[in-house]
């Protein structure tokens, strides 16, 4: 998809007697004139939670240096042969060379005065062509072309400029990783400013250069700053700059829909932690000492109910104890890969009051969320650094965002009211269907046009890019319409057996579309913290994959889906298998 951005100018800090203006221009070719106008009130949290958007803005992590210790061996033997060859044959080979030049300097000596009539014969000519040559001014214009794109944007067509909101609560700054595998939003208290106009709402690109990064890194204590986000751009010292500043990115579709599957993710139950920033320096302090050169490389967490969260760093063998204690009521563990992608928390680490983590179960996303007062950090990585936000589980599926619903109702309300809770957008529409508003907001969240704030648990009226989306970019996938035809035959074969550890098995029968197809059995076994346990499929797509919820078949989702309803069943008796009309009877 082809992204078109035009600013009046770029983004620049000011200085004046009052203090430091930090200017974004927005971009001109969204339908939203934003405008915003406020005084920082902790304008270091602010700049380095700010730097650290842009880390993730640029980081990627897809891609490795290979280590090549075998030429480097090799390397160290060459110089070594060398210089011994050198010790021994140069004495000689030095007089030689020596007699043949006093030779050869001799005869030069000779053509020396006719070289040199020749030369200033040809110099001059060259003057008298250089005066007429309509490119003479070529190499300088070219060197300050590029020294412009260097220190203005010099990673112009890679990266999407952050995306600002201007919410009534709240100003976010969102932003995606080049590798599509990270995601960061920053959320700004309106609290933390002192406002000096009145803001408009809405959502728009702005241009975060890297001289502007340069800029923002001299910000101490002692400096008064402003921000200021404004449509008719800042005044511009240099006369190089063109009338507009136009950026063309050409995004992949991934990326795009990464940036959305982002907000389905968000929206999953999951067990979250409450760390101190103590256990995240040590996490990070580990991180940056020790270097894998072997697998496994994950990071596992023991949690315990009622002890001191425990995590173990493969291939080391060591365990950190932190002082987060886990409040849950089942013994679980957690491997994260990936993770060295965590260090981009580093810069927040003097700044924050705590850190919570938030797990989805194994080989799903993890959040970690930066506490710092008026400003929230939020970082969402997928399950590891090479698994994009695409590439793995249809998080929109596992939250129920399936089919188009009631998206245009739901559209003109976020519009209108901004941000809303679940529960009250389900409250609104109370005389609709609950699964079609969820569908509803998951066209949303899939069109670009929302996101979900993990801060305040609520849906956030955003939209993504300066013009609508493609339909292929949002339409129905074909795993989406596998789903929602195995739902209508769920329930057919289905039983439910609850275990002493307190966990749901799920199980049922899928009929074979086809007369060569084979009837398909499905398992799935959850906890009591909705966390997906173990999963069982015997379908050939399932097989041939992961083999786990990382790479989700089209039955597994379709189980998902119907067990989450039955979650709530209680007065079970352990290992009894009941059978759906059991389970209709009890709800009944």
């Amino acid at each position: 998809m082809k992204v078109n951005y035009k600013y009046t100018s770029p983004s620049r800090c000011t200085q004046t007697s009052g203090g430091t203006t930090l200017g974004f221009s927005t971009d001109l070719s969204r339908d939203e004139k934003v405008s915003f106008l406020g005084k920082l009130k902790h304008p270091l949290v602010f700049r380095d939670a700010m730097l650290m958007l842009r880390d993730i803005v640029v980081s990627d992590m897809s891609q490795q240096t290979k280590e090549r210790p075998e030429y480097f061996i090799w390397l160290e033997e060459e110089i070594e042969r060398r210089i011994k060859a050198h010790q021994e044959y140069v004495p000689h080979i030095r007089e030689k060379l020596k007699k043949e030049m006093d030779t050869v300097s001799q005869e030069a000596e000779k053509y020396n005065a006719e070289i040199k009539k020749l030369t200033d014969i040809s110099k001059n000519l060259q003057k008298e062509i250089d005066q007429y040559d309509a490119w003479k001014d070529y190499y300088q214009i070219e060197k300050k072309f590029w020294q412009f794109l260097r220190e203005r944007d010099y990673d112009l067509w890679f990266v999407l400029d952050p995306v600002i909101t201007v919410h009534k609560d709240l100003v976010s700054f969102e932003a995606f990783s080049i590798d599509e595998s990270t995601y960061g939003c920053l959320s700004v208290d309106m609290n933390e400013f002192e406002l000096l106009q009145e803001p408009s709402l809405g959502t728009t690109n702005i241009d975060f250069s890297v001289k502007l990064e340069k800029e923002m890194q001299r910000f101490r204590s002692y400096t008064d700053v402003t921000l200021s986000v404004n449509p008719e751009g800042f005044t511009v010292d240099t006369d190089v700059l063109p009338k507009y500043v136009e950026k063309k990115i050409d995004l992949p579709e991934t990326w795009i829909k990464g940036f959305n599957q982002v907000s389905s993710a968000a929206a999953l139950d999951g067990i979250e932690l409450k760390l101190e920033v103590s256990d995240m320096y040590d996490i990070c302090a580990f991180l940056r000492k020790h270097k894998e050169k072997k697998s496994p490389r994950y990071m596992k967490w023991i949690l315990e109910p009622g002890k001191r969260v425990q995590v173990e760093f493969a291939p080391f063998g060591t365990v950190l104890t932190l002082n987060a204690i886990y409040h849950g009521t089942q013994k679980r563990e957690e491997k994260i890969w990936g993770r060295r992608r965590w260090l981009v928390v580093e810069k927040l680490l003097p700044l924050s009051q705590a850190f919570y983590i938030r797990f989805l179960g194994f080989g799903m996303p993890q959040f970690i969320r930066a506490d710092m007062g008026t400003l929230q950090m939020t970082i969402g990585f997928t399950s590891w650094s090479s698994n994009d936000w695409v590439k793995g589980t249809a998080f929109n599926i596992m939250a129920g965002f399936t089919g188009n619903g009631n998206y245009k109702d739901i559209y003109q309300l976020l519009k209108q009211e901004r941000s809303l809770s679940m529960q009250e957008i389900f409250d609104h529409f109370s005389n609709v269907k609950k699964d079609k508003v969820k569908a509803g907001i998951g066209m949303l969240f899939r069109r670009g046009e929302g996101y979900f704030d993990i801060v305040h648990n609520q849906v956030r009226f955003r939209r993504l890019c300066n013009e609508p989306l493609p339909e292929e970019m949002y339409e129905i996938s074909y795993l989406e319409k596998e789903v929602l035809k195995l739902s209508k035959q769920t329930f057919d074969q289905m039983t439910v057996r609850y275990t002493p550890a307190k966990e749901f098995i799920f199980t049922t029968t899928y009929k074979g579309s086809y007369w060569w197809e084979g009837d398909t059995r499905t398992e799935l076994t959850i906890d009591q913290d909705v966390q997906i346990v173990k999963l069982k499929c015997n379908c050939a797509t399932f097989q041939r994959g992961e083999r786990n919820i990382s790479d989700p078949c089209a039955h597994i989702l379709a189980l998902y889906i119907a067990s989450f309803k039955l979650l709530k069943l209680q007065n079970l008796e352990y290992n009894k298998e009941y059978k759906i009309n059991d389970i209709m009877e009890m709800l009944l």
